[in-house]
């Protein structure tokens, strides 16, 4: 259960749509809704006095789109498309929407989404409660074969998860060091800024990835997944370090 509340505003111009959101907002605990608009302009006035984290957006509206609307928002704000038209998949992709409901959804596919953003949230959340000590940490003991074994930071290129077990990859070692622990406990040590959770079985060292290709991470000629849980995250810290 999450412990964040996600402040929301629903655009669109469709009365029917428009009550279907609310009704669905009103069953997600971790949603608050702030408010419910018929058109981009509205919501636009609302926002610049009253901000909200998340938007779920119609995009063909009249004097402006959703698709406009969303390049106009703060960067903090984020996204939701609703929209009977699967044309606009691409746009919505671009703009880094969290995700693209497709007209008519039921609860269980807006549910989905709204998931979707609770965990960019909470990551969020666990970035700003970050502690400086934690951002500047070097190394960590992890014990492996009786042993408390010291492995610096800079030398891991990603953790991997095994069920009750951890494979810690480092440079210029082509044997894993294998330690007793999860990938949520780990993930709660290390500084947020140097490693990011992608997949349910992999962490990786932000600065020791060589390529992403599509959906995927290069990191010394091993391929990892990026899933859709964590996609939208990980797409933000691309955003945010591309020229």
């Amino acid at each position: 259960m999450s412990n964040i509340k996600i402040t929301c505003v629903i655009v669109d111009d469709e009365p029917m749509a428009l009550n279907l959101v609310e009704s669905y907002v009103e069953k997600t605990p971790f949603l608050e809704l702030k408010k419910k608009c018929s058109n981009a302009i509205e919501a636009m006035e609302f926002i610049k006095t009253e901000p909200v984290d998340l938007l779920f957006l119609d995009i063909q509206m009249p004097d402006l789109t959703g698709i406009e609307f969303s390049k106009m928002l703060p960067k903090e704000t984020r996204v939701i498309f609703t929209t009977a038209f699967d044309q606009y998949a691409l746009e919505g992709f671009k703009v880094e929407a969290l995700d693209y409901l497709l007209k008519p959804f039921d609860y269980a596919e807006f549910l989905a989404a709204a998931n979707k953003a609770n965990a960019w949230f909470e990551l969020l959340k666990g970035n700003q409660q970050s502690s400086s000590v934690s951002n500047e940490k070097e190394f960590l003991f992890v014990k492996s074969e009786y042993k408390q074994l010291r492995i610096k930071l800079a030398d891991v290129l990603y953790f991997e998860g095994l069920k009750d077990y951890i494979k810690i990859w480092l440079k210029d070692n082509p044997k894993p060091i294998l330690t007793l622990m999860s990938l949520k406990s780990l993930q709660e040590e290390l500084p947020e800024s140097q490693f990011m959770r992608v997949h349910r079985s992999f962490i990786v060292s932000l600065k020791n990835i060589d390529v992403i290709e599509r959906s995927q991470i290069i990191i010394n000629n091993q391929r990892i997944t990026v899933s859709e849980q964590y996609k939208p995250v990980f797409l933000e810290f691309v955003s945010n370090n591309s020229l």
